[in-house]
Formats: C-alpha cells, sequence, structure tokens
C-alpha cells in the first residue's frame, strides 16, 4: 500500500509516515480513484466513501483489515 501510494506521488516510500497526511503529501480525490481501483484489481474490495474519511496509512490499514475479515467471515 506505501509502496503503490509513494509510486503515484513520485515519493520514497520511506518519506511517508504511517499518520501524514496523504492529502498533504499530494494526493487527490483522482489519484485515490485510482489507488481503489488497482487495489480492487488485486481482489480487495474497498470502498471510495470509507477511504475517502481520512487519508493516512494508519486508517488505511484498519480498513483493509476489517473488509479482509469480513470477507473471510468473521
Amino acid at each position: 500500500m506505501r509502496a503503490d501510494i509513494a509510486r503515484l506521488l513520485h515519493e520514497d516510500p520511506s518519506e511517508i509516515g504511517d499518520d501524514d497526511s496523504l492529502i498533504d503529501l499530494g494526493l487527490d480525490s483522482m489519484r485515490a480513484m485510482n489507488l481503489l481501483l488497482l487495489w480492487s484489481e488485486r481482489g480487495l474490495s474497498l470502498d471510495f466513501g470509507e477511504f475517502a474519511e481520512e487519508l493516512t496509512l494508519n486508517t488505511w490499514w484498519a480498513i483493509v483489515e476489517r473488509r479482509q475479515k469480513a470477507q473471510a467471515g468473521g
């Protein structure tokens, strides 16, 4: 996830902290949608509305973990 975001923003992954605002780093709604489409193609069913609420890696990881648990039935 961090690597995909870094690639999109032309940043080194180590420069993106877990609690950094991705908006402050240059992530706009179109880029966020592109990321969700990419991850959807990789098998993650994600909702843009959830991701748009707070744009940090920590928040996004929590959303992904919840989704994976729900998809696994538990």
